[in-house]
């Protein structure tokens, strides 16, 4: 037996889906004002390495200070937020490439792609680190570093094979230092060194720490002016 659908079942239904596409539509404009504060918060701390305020983020973002407060439970909340958009943004920027190549090859490209995440993300480390006393926050931190290790030792695990444990964990531990982004920063922004020099000086000094010898093929640091 086919049941009809009567026209109060009818207008019942219209009711709902109406109800159900304002409900997608609201969730996706709050989505949409989320990531503008959150792009906001980020472009701010490019300009300038100070915490900004809900006043200044509203501004930049082109929205209320409360619409920033009915998302974000204060300023930590947010930081909490963008470190989670950035880490996901980032895994999708610098995925592993010339993994098989040989040594010059795979410093080359562990060089550029790490040296673009620090170029991009410095600003926002330093606020991280700097909210030291938020569980969350070092939480990421130490996800940041392990995923830095971890891509050292798929970019370099030919040469780390032929260490014995204690060694290779003291390597990594050195090579995790110095690729890391208070490294980038001591070079970019107290030495005043350009993109281009402070990769040479990364890709230079991972040549040397590496077993095996220096590679002729890795270019030799540029000479001081």
């Amino acid at each position: 037996m086919v049941h009809s659908v009567s026209h109060n079942e009818k207008s019942a239904l219209a009711t709902t889906f109406s109800g159900a596409r304002k409900i997608d539509g609201r969730h996706l404009r709050s989505e949409r004002t989320k990531l503008a504060i959150i792009e906001a918060y980020l472009e701010l701390l490019r300009r300038s390495p100070v915490m900004p305020t809900a006043a200044q983020i509203a501004e930049q973002a082109g929205c209320s200070t409360r619409s920033i407060f009915e998302r974000f439970s204060d300023l930590d909340a947010l930081s909490l937020a963008t470190a989670d958009h950035a880490i996901i943004q980032s895994q999708a920027e610098v995925v592993a490439r010339h993994v098989d190549g040989d040594r010059p090859a795979r410093i080359q490209s562990h060089v550029e792609t790490r040296a673009f995440a620090c170029e991009k993300w410095l600003p926002l480390w330093r606020i991280i680190t700097a909210q030291d006393q938020l569980a969350e926050l070092k939480t990421r931190v130490v996800l940041v570093r392990v995923a830095n290790i971890a891509r050292i030792k798929l970019m370099y695990a030919r040469e780390l094979s032929s260490l014995p444990d204690p060694t290779r964990n003291l390597l990594l531990i050195a090579l995790a230092t110095l690729t890391s982004f208070e490294s980038w920063d001591q070079m970019r922004h107290c030495r005043g060194l350009s993109v281009e020099v402070a990769q040479d000086v990364w890709r230079s000094a991972i040549d040397r720490m590496l077993p095996g010898g220096v590679c002729a093929s890795v270019p030799p640091l540029p000479s001081p002016e």
